[in-house]
């Protein structure tokens, strides 16, 4: 269930069905010279409405924008604060479980480490407050680290690259722009850095001419099947 697509008796129709829902965050982040800088939120969301055609789930409407460190000074990354996120984050899930909802899977397409570290914040805080809900975060790559051996031809992909140029290939083909050339960042290690595009120029991790059709459909199928079984240990978990 799509829930901007919905109605109001659709909604209550739904609650009798599942009290699950999925909350899909994105960014506004640059990606390369060939991919959107709406890739994050496109990828999650699609890959959400996927596994809600296969099984009841409320799926909400994304939250296009997240905390970008590394990327804050490419152009046409749009960034928050993570207090804001938090924040932000917890009040969607206090109107979700004051809604009926009790089963919440907070995935990311954006994988940031500071970012994701502000989602789990929030679920921790939530799950505090709301004893009788249950709550799963996680990003994209999460259900990616265990891919059929041979998919991929990239050690250490991540941003850009190999996986979300096959992804957005297979779910929008018209958004990619040709490729770019293979890059990995050069962050030194600890030390924060002022001028991060000295040390990652281009914006991509990992290789993008390596990318199919063939692989993001592949790909896309094999998280489908990762989040439907996420949701289902979610629903019988008991703490």
């Amino acid at each position: 269930m799509i829930v901007e697509e919905i109605t109001m008796p659709a909604f209550e129709a739904g609650l009798k069905q599942t009290r699950s829902a999925i909350l899909p965050v994105g960014s506004v982040e640059e990606h390369g010279a060939h991919l959107p800088l709406g890739t994050d939120t496109i990828h999650v969301y699609e890959l959400a409405k996927k596994t809600a055609s296969l099984r009841p789930v409320f799926v909400l409407p994304p939250l296009w924008y997240g905390l970008c460190r590394s990327t804050s000074q490419h152009a046409g990354t749009v960034g928050v604060t993570g207090l804001n996120l938090r924040a932000f984050v917890l009040d969607i899930i206090s109107s979700l479980y004051g809604q009926g909802i009790r089963n919440l899977v907070l995935i990311s397409g954006h994988a940031g480490g500071t970012h994701m570290a502000f989602l789990v914040d929030a679920g921790e805080e939530a799950i505090s407050r709301f004893l009788d809900m249950k709550i799963a975060v996680l990003s994209v790559l999460d259900l990616l680290k265990d891919v059929p051996s041979g998919l991929l031809e990239t050690p250490g992909d991540s941003h850009a690259g190999e996986v979300e140029t096959a992804l957005m290939l297979h779910l929008r083909p018209d958004h990619v722009q040709g490729t770019s050339p293979r890059e990995f960042p050069s962050f030194p290690p600890f030390i924060l850095s002022r001028n991060k595009r000295r040390f990652w120029p281009n914006g991509v991790w990992g290789d993008p001419a390596k990318a199919t059709v063939q692989k993001g459909e592949a790909l896309l199928e094999h998280e489908v099947k990762g989040l439907m079984n996420l949701l289902n240990t979610l629903e019988g978990f008991n703490d």
